[in-house]
């Protein structure tokens, strides 16, 4: 039988600490392209059936790019980089870090596209 008045060898558990780095972002709601394309027609003022096709090919643009590995920057919406890539079954899954002004104001001046005197 064992001496219960011997200390105990066994290590101690202790409670284990996850430091967690990233910063938790909550999703809203997502936006369909559908509605992307009823907002770009609110925005712009033109007519749907002259919209839609700009857009797509505007996106369909984007997709290539992004599949390049190139590097975006197209102000306002601000610079996309790909950080980290991979493949799946069904798809290609790019993680892309997105920097975007504080103020999309002074992105807009500084964009070449802006005419003399306009302002965002």
């Amino acid at each position: 039988m064992a001496d219960r008045s011997a200390p105990d060898d066994s290590p101690e558990t202790e409670p284990t600490t996850t430091v967690v780095t990233e910063q938790t972002v909550v999703v809203g709601p997502e936006l369909k392209k559908k509605a992307f394309i009823d907002r770009v027609v609110d925005r712009c003022g033109g007519k749907k059936r002259d919209v839609k096709p700009a857009v797509e090919a505007a996106l369909e643009v984007l997709g290539e790019a992004i599949a390049n590995g190139e590097e975006l920057n197209l102000p306002p919406l601000g610079k996309v980089k790909i950080n980290r890539q991979k493949e799946v079954a069904n798809a290609h899954v790019y993680v892309c870090k997105l920097r975007r002004p504080k103020t999309m104001t002074a992105a807009l001046a500084d964009s070449p596209l802006a005419e003399d005197g306009e302002e965002g």
